[in-house]
């Protein structure tokens, strides 16, 4: 497996998690759960932002990632 597939993998986990921690906080009535909910999808927005900047980064350094 190659960095960059590794990388495009990682990317979709985080933005799976972030959707479904996002759907937990609209479908939950508890609004304890609700804020934990939506502090957990902050999270990993910002991670996500993260492994886009580094993935940018990668392209940038390394051409093969590209093919």
């Amino acid at each position: 497996m190659t960095v960059g597939t590794q990388m495009q993998q990682a990317i979709a986990t985080v933005q799976n998690a972030a959707a479904t921690m996002k759907t937990f906080s609209l479908e939950t009535q508890d609004q304890q759960a609700k804020k934990t909910f939506e502090q957990l999808a902050q999270t990993f927005d910002t991670a996500l932002n993260e492994l886009k900047g580094r993935e940018q980064y990668i392209k940038s350094q390394e051409p093969q990632y590209n093919q």
